[in-house]
């Protein structure tokens, strides 16, 4: 590993430390804070600090040690955790983040609110109460002593992008480094010298008001095939036996005349205890040694088992992985070439090894999706922070509750969530729940909750913002669209269609927008962000209890399991997770089928022909089939001519000119090179579930149900199943 690996590795782990902190943080607030989640507050800022001293990084040292002091203090008990003083550590936590934002960037460290927090820090030091005699037996201030160690730093240390100088650096900076001296005793020579292996082996004094706790986290980092002794002076005996005991005979008269130059050992040991040292042993050096500036170790090599927590992560570009993704997906289109050269030509050996690849080749696109799924969990995690923030803002106190963080989404689609996510949380905590006076007038509890989900189901990723606040008004929206022109006369409408008004740019019931969001304010573009991903934005609301915002989304935007079905002379594809069963269309239940419905074992489903739907010419063949397919809750069947069975789908976007296309999500390119359109299901059971309310409706009442990019195909629907 180089430096800048190190550096890397230094950016991942505090960015980590640092989502952990505000986490404890906004917990505490939620909940008392436990003894543990202190001690997790004090090390993620103590080992911010003492990794960025390895590196030099004065400014994060200098500002995260009096973070750490403030932690401490709380930590002992000699502070309480309140709203106040949890503001401050977030505000820090920012800092810090900041800093090191600027520092993955390669820009100069800001000062921000440093100066600020830095104040007020020190102004809550400064007003902590004098401990009492209890506070005073149980942690009483460390007095300046001797300490004694013994550091041998482990082969490959060099190797793990770590320079022992670099801890002797950050080591002054607690105390005094008295005397210091290098090893060299078991220094091989010509070839058996390994110039990436450390050989360095050190003995200090040091001075300082610190424990051995403390100290220990200096080696922290580098403990891995380290071995590391440090004893108060006081301890002298045993030290120096536990030191001795580390080497050979060799090492062991290094140390003892090292000591003797020291004054720890103030007579020569007799000649017995050193014979073992034989006249060709090299001879023993101590050198002083003066800590300087960290410089780049060694690259690395390859095949060393203590580094097998590294090994088992590798970080790769996006770009790289996504033109993975793209040859795969023109591989899986090569298979299917393939496989289908091979059962035209019906050669056994050939079909077999077709098939054979065709196993491979799945597995492959498998493992390649793998890699570009992630936990949603990264994205929920960043709402925590704008509930406390936006809530305190307006007076409000809302608690936050995520489930569903490991459900895992292609991470491309992951980043654009992080927008209309934002959106909806704003909206639920700004309009959706009430303040203290109104929940208490409606007899709730005076704190609000706001809930995040996420969760498979049939083939999809549903994600779901929810909160317990006054919910939609269903009278207030329909008199809203009327005001705008958007509805005439007095049709009912069914919930779902009232609800989906909020969609529309500018729409918003609010009697006061604020500067934060307005309900119904901006959801047009939640709808078109998602819509881009091809996913559904579906709304729940009862009045005076809550809202929810399910969005359900595909899992994958590259490659998926198809089912392929053909109307006439044309092929489409259904994704196989949403297909529940097909059959052939009974003669019986033609008369039905022609009315939109279609019974099943009993069920009732919705029927949608697909050929007057899309409108394509010839006439039906002789056999009918349906494909029931599910969404959610509603199962929907689609009326085809054949069934060609399953097919992996490498999916192609469609040109600009088609993208307004509902009923059609993407096309695919089949073995033989045609090209096959792959169905929107989500729009399709929208519609069948819109074409069955209107049976029960009047023609001209019936379609203006029906949003306006369906009207087309309603009108040369309804006049064969009126």
């Amino acid at each position: 590993m180089n430096l800048e690996q190190a550096m890397q590795s230094f950016l991942l782990e505090s960015a980590e430390l640092l989502q952990e902190m505000e986490s404890i943080l906004l917990e505490a607030e939620a909940d008392s804070i436990t003894a543990e989640q202190l001690g997790a507050l004090f090390r993620c800022m103590h080992t911010i600090k003492g990794s960025a001293g390895l590196f030099g990084l004065d400014d994060i040292v200098h500002f995260s040690h009096q973070a750490e002091n403030l932690l401490d203090q709380l930590r002992d008990g000699k502070l309480q955790l309140d709203a106040e003083l949890s503001g401050l550590l977030l505000r820090s936590h920012d800092h810090v983040k900041a800093q090191l934002a600027a520092l993955e960037a390669g820009q100069p460290l800001p000062a921000g609110e440093a100066a600020a927090i830095e104040a007020e820090m020190a102004q809550r030091l400064q007003a902590e109460p004098p401990p009492s005699a209890s506070t005073d037996e149980t942690h009483p201030p460390l007095p300046s002593s001797d300490w004694l160690l013994t550091l041998r730093f482990g082969p490959d240390v060099l190797r793990n992008g770590m320079d022992p100088a670099s801890f002797i650096r950050y080591l002054a900076t607690l105390g005094e480094i008295k005397t210091i001296a290098s090893r060299s005793s078991s220094l091989p020579a010509d070839e058996h010298f390994d110039p990436e292996r450390n050989y360095l082996r050190l003995e200090l004094q040091f001075y300082g008001a610190v424990d051995a706790e403390q100290l220990d986290g200096v080696f922290a980092f580098a403990s891995e095939g380290s071995q590391f002794i440090i004893s108060p002076r006081t301890q002298l005996e045993q030290h120096l036996a536990q030191a001795l005991s580390l080497g050979d005979a060799a090492e062991q008269q290094c140390s003892r005349q090292l000591w003797q130059q020291w004054g720890l050992l103030p007579e020569p040991q007799p000649a017995g205890e050193t014979a073992a040292t034989t006249p060709d042993e090299p001879p023993c050096t101590a050198e002083p040694l003066v800590p300087t500036a960290m410089a780049n170790p060694p690259a690395d090599s390859e095949g060393k088992t203590t580094r097998s927590s590294e090994s088992r992560f590798i970080k790769v570009e996006a770009g790289k992985l996504d033109s993975l993704i793209n040859l795969v997906g023109e591989l899986v289109i090569a298979g299917a070439a393939t496989s289908l050269l091979a059962r035209r030509h019906g050669n056994g050996p050939l079909l077999e090894s077709t098939a054979v690849l065709s196993g491979l080749i799945e597995q492959i696109r498998d493992q390649s999706l793998a890699m570009r799924m992630v936990p949603i969990g990264e994205t929920f995690s960043r709402f925590g922070r704008v509930v406390h923030d936006v809530s305190r803002a307006l007076g409000k106190e809302i608690r936050l509750q995520v489930s569903g963080a490991d459900t895992e989404l292609d991470k491309s689609m992951v980043d654009k969530l992080a927008d209309p996510l934002t959106h909806l949380v704003r909206n639920a905590i700004d309009h959706g729940i009430e303040d203290v006076a109104q929940r208490r007038a409606a007899g709730k509890p005076d704190a609000g909750h706001l809930w995040l989900d996420a969760y498979h189901d049939s083939g999809s990723v549903v994600i779901e913002v929810a909160d317990d606040g006054g919910g939609l008004s269903r009278q207030r929206i329909l008199d809203k669209a009327r005001q705008r022109g958007m509805l005439h006369g007095d049709s009912p409408l069914a919930e779902q269609d009232v609800f989906r008004l909020i969609f529309e740019a500018g729409f918003s019931t609010a009697a006061q927008v604020s500067n934060l969001s307005g309900r119904g304010v901006g959801l047009d573009v939640v709808k078109q962000n998602i819509e881009q991903l091809r996913g559904t934005v579906e709304v729940e609301s009862e009045e005076g209890l809550g809202t929810t915002f399910r969005l359900r989304l595909p899992l994958t935007l590259a490659i998926i399991d198809g089912f392929l079905v053909t109307v006439g002379s044309a092929t489409f594809v259904l994704p196989l997770d949403s297909v529940v069963e097909c059959m052939a269309l009974p003669e019986a239940a033609l008369a039905t089928a022609a009315m939109g419905r279609f019974s099943l074992r009993g069920e009732v489903l919705p029927l949608l022909n697909l050929r007057r739907f899309l409108e394509l010419d010839g006439q039906p063949g002789h056999r009918q089939n349906v494909v029931v397919i599910q969404t959610g809750d509603c199962k929907v069947g689609l009326v085809v001519d054949a069934l060609n069975g399953e097919f992996q789908t490498v999916i192609k976007p469609l040109s600009p000119l088609f993208r307004q296309l509902k009923a059609i999500s993407g096309s695919t390119i089949l073995g033989n090179g045609e090209v096959a359109l792959i169905l929107d299901v989500l729009a399709l059971t929208q519609h069948a579930r819109a074409q069955e309310h209107m049976l029960y409706l009047d023609g001209q009442e019936a379609a203006s149900l029906l949003p306006d990019h369906w009207q087309h195909h309603n009108d040369g629907q309804t006049g064969k199943t009126s």
